[in-house]
């Protein structure tokens, strides 16, 4: 009896609910193409119950609701797949959320990324909160709880035609709104190429009351920049942090949870889906899930423009013109803050060794979705770059940052 109250409660806190519970109070409805309206007793209509309505073909410019409904709710499960799952289709097919009849949507972002297509990418994925179990199918599994109504759709942007696209979304209907429920938010950003010295903004400044739960984040480095990019800490600006944060990592593989660099990997809250130095592009995810992150006035997330290399690479890019500035230098126990010196600072005059790590502001191509939950169904955000801006040189060598 006691192995099995372990097992429903570890079940509890991995579903977020109790798997052997009565809940008089909700209704099951799952919203696809078989039953667009997610109305009780009206899906498999076609075919004479027959499969009939599995997907339909997705043109160029067309946008297909797939969720809308009214009442109050969590939406539990998202799942989609298509055939053509290429970088340039995974960035320009546009997935945007409304709650409550809002006329903004709390999510407009890149289908891809947000399923953790990381820079189109769509590898096999597996972790607490998204699946791609084969690399085909794109499943989402963050609750999105509505007071009043809910509508989610999804707008070919690639100039293609598709010639079919599936869906499913799981829906629990329930007699009354949770007072205590925040809306889902996720927002989209990209910076082709970043400005030297300033942060990339994971996440821009929002207002009210909610919490980080995340983020995806993909970085295309420049050719001409040699060395590791990964050195940029993540820094969390909350209620009312101007040019200070309260929370400051120590480097952008250990902000999901590695060191030293960073391979492939899936954990359930961190992982790194995308790490191919040929083609200059990483990719990584991290979820607040275990060690949340509540805001309760502002929240601003930025990941500093930070790489590093030996002082002997890192003098002969500023000998050949690279936009890179050293930063501070990492010699054994010592740690050099090259910013905090007087103006005229010269590496080459330096004591240290050429072995020595300097660590150097860059030039990044980054993008990233930002998952988080508010207590307003919009966020004030700018609207979703064009598919011209968010697909952009996703394919082939990465150019010079000069």
């Amino acid at each position: 009896m006691r192995l099995t109250l372990i097992t429903l409660f570890a079940l509890t806190l991995t579903h977020g609910q109790e798997l052997y519970r009565r809940r008089p109070d909700v209704d099951t409805r799952w919203a696809s193409f078989e039953n667009p309206s997610a109305a009780k007793g009206k899906a498999a209509a076609n075919n004479k119950t027959a499969k009939g309505h599995a997907f339909e073909p997705f043109r160029s410019g067309e946008t297909k609701v797939l969720l809308d409904v009214k009442g109050s709710g969590t939406v539990r499960r998202i799942w989609m797949t298509l055939p053509e799952r290429d970088p340039q289709m995974l960035r320009s097919l546009r997935l945007d959320m409304f709650w409550d009849g809002s006329p903004q949507p709390a999510v407009s972002v890149p289908m891809g990324d947000f399923f953790g297509a990381i820079l189109g990418r769509a590898v096999r994925l597996e972790n607490e909160l998204f699946a791609n179990p084969e690399g085909r199918s794109f499943n989402c599994y963050i609750p999105m709880p509505f007071r009043s109504a809910a509508r989610i759709v999804i707008t070919n942007e690639s100039g293609r035609d598709l010639d079919s696209f599936f869906y499913d979304v799981d829906v629990l209907m329930t007699s009354r709104p949770d007072p205590d429920a925040l809306y889902f938010h996720a927002a989209f950003r990209r910076e082709r190429w970043t400005e030297l010295g300033r942060d990339f903004e994971l996440l821009p400044r929002v207002r009210g009351e909610g919490r980080f739960l995340g983020v995806h984040v993909g970085v295309i480095t420049p050719q001409d920049v040699t060395g590791w990019y990964g050195e940029g800490e993540v820094k969390m600006y909350i209620d009312g942090d101007s040019d200070l944060p309260t929370i400051a990592g120590t480097g952008s593989e250990d902000y999901i949870g590695t060191g030293w660099g960073q391979g492939l990997f899936q954990n359930r809250y961190q992982g790194s889906t995308v790490a191919d130095g040929t083609a200059h592009q990483w990719a990584f995810y991290r979820y607040h899930v275990p060690d949340p992150v509540y805001f309760h006035k502002d929240l601003r997330v930025t990941l500093q423009q930070i790489g590093g290399d030996s002082k002997r690479n890192v003098l002969k890019m500023l000998s050949q013109g690279v936009n890179v500035r050293p930063v501070s230098i990492a010699n054994k126990s010592q740690f050099e803050r090259l910013l905090d010196l007087p103006p005229g600072f010269d590496l080459s005059r330096s004591s240290t060794p050429d072995e020595a790590w300097v660590n150097i502001y860059e030039r990044q191509d980054v993008s990233a979705v930002a998952f988080f939950y508010l207590d307003a169904p919009r966020n004030g955000l700018a609207p979703l770059a064009s598919p011209e801006r968010r697909r952009d040189a996703l394919q082939g060598p990465a150019p010079a940052s000069r």
